[in-house]
């Protein structure tokens, strides 16, 4: 964290121009438009995805419905540049839809990618959503959480990250909450927006207010909220716009816990809490956003001169990776510590996930596939095997059945 002082004075930003920018903020929250209804209902999950952001979300994705998830899932992308052959049509059969910004906005003139979550939000069908980004899933069924008396009383939920707020004392001047430098968000934590719930109904105004907050986002706001340290972007737009109206939200209390490589103490994902358990930590949440889970970056062999989908050598080909010993030995990646911690491994879901990507679906590799399956049984010790299913028109056809017949301990 940078000290007291540094962050005090770091911003050159006199009182008079940030006084003009509250008469701009204070005439901006005086039109902000009321909920407009018949135009949004029901609830689901909002994942921002596109280009190399697929495959992560594809992992992403495969975990929800491993959970149990019911919910419906809308796929966002910039426009059709950025789909996957097949891939859609995929996804409609279990209940998700991709949806193109394109549709809605000029998608050439967005300066910076951290502006195109609010969007995703904005445009959504759903009044109540789960906001999640492409490298995060829930690792139990997210769907009891609109049900949450904790959701019901504040109708919006965020998350913490690991630092401390580091934003302009000038700040609370300029969104209206204090006159002149002020210390208001001193020691307060940072948000972690890889997920957020919200409804639409209740925080109608305040998701518009952060609209502009992004919309002005790289030139001003996420500068004034971090002043260029850790978390530039548009992670806390959204709890500055909830303060700025005055309006409840829940801030969950509980600190994430960090998953690190397997033997290290390298951190290189998040777990978060369960808000619909006020009690105590218990996990929800794994946003993996460090090491993203991508079969093809991890194990792909030559397929940096894929011509349709080139990517760098991968962990496997790398000699350098982190990762790069643990999949040449079929060993675990997560250090079991905190899953053992917590009652909780994420990890064999993550890779039931990604067997089924690169085995049946838009990315089917047989060379990856096979790879894949052989990590997945030396490290898990998972059984891959065809079952016949059913009889159609007099013939019977098979179906692949993975099984996890004992789970193998790997490293600490």
């Amino acid at each position: 964290m940078p000290s007291e002082e540094l962050i005090n004075n770091y911003t050159d930003l006199s009182l008079e121009d940030a006084s003009l920018s509250r008469e701009n903020h204070a005439k901006v929250v005086k039109a902000l438009p009321a909920y407009p209804k018949r135009t949004f209902s029901g609830r689901g999950i909002i994942m921002l995805a596109g280009g190399r952001y697929n495959l992560y979300a594809a992992t992403a994705l495969g975990v929800i419905r491993e959970t149990g998830s019911k919910l419906p899932v809308e796929v966002w992308m910039n426009d059709t540049s950025e789909e996957k052959g097949g891939f859609c049509d995929e996804l409609a059969k279990d209940g998700m839809v991709c949806k193109r910004l394109s549709d809605y906005v000029d998608v050439t003139k967005v300066t910076n990618g951290y502006q195109l979550k609010i969007m995703t939000m904005m445009f959504s069908s759903f009044q109540k959503f789960l906001f999640l980004d492409a490298d995060n899933q829930p690792i139990k069924n997210p769907d009891t959480i609109f049900d949450s008396k904790t959701f019901k009383d504040n109708g919006a939920i965020l998350w913490p990250d690991y630092w401390d707020h580091t934003g302009s004392p000038l700040l609370p001047h300029v969104v209206g909450l204090e006159e002149g430098r002020s210390e208001l968000w001193r020691g307060n934590r940072t948000v972690e927006s890889g997920q957020i719930v919200w409804d639409k109904k209740r925080h109608w105004k305040s998701l518009c207010l952060a609209a502009y907050y992004n919309y002005y986002g790289p030139n001003y706001f996420y500068t004034l909220i971090t002043q260029g340290f850790a978390g530039w972007g548009d992670k806390d737009t959204f709890p500055l716009a909830l303060r700025a109206l005055k309006e409840d939200y829940y801030m969950v209390p509980f600190g994430l816990n960090t998953m690190f490589i397997n033997g290290t103490t390298t951190g290189v994902a998040m777990m978060q809490a369960d808000p619909a358990n006020q009690t105590g930590y218990q996990p929800l949440f794994l946003h993996t956003n460090i090491i993203k889970w991508n079969p093809r970056e991890f194990m792909c062999i030559g397929c940096a001169s894929d011509d349709e989908d080139p990517i760098p050598a991968s962990d496997i080909e790398r000699k350098g990776s982190s990762i790069h010993a643990l999949l040449m030995d079929h060993t675990r990646i997560y250090s079991k510590a905190v899953p053992d911690k917590l009652g909780v491994d994420p990890e064999p879901l993550l890779w039931r996930s990604m067997e089924h990507n690169v085995c049946r679906s838009a990315w089917a590799n047989k060379d990856l596939c096979g790879r894949v399956r052989e990590h997945m049984a030396d490290a898990f010790g998972y059984e891959f095997r065809k079952r016949p299913v059913s009889r159609v028109f007099g013939k019977g056809y098979e179906v692949e059945e993975v099984c996890m017949t004992n789970t193998k301990p790997s490293g600490p």
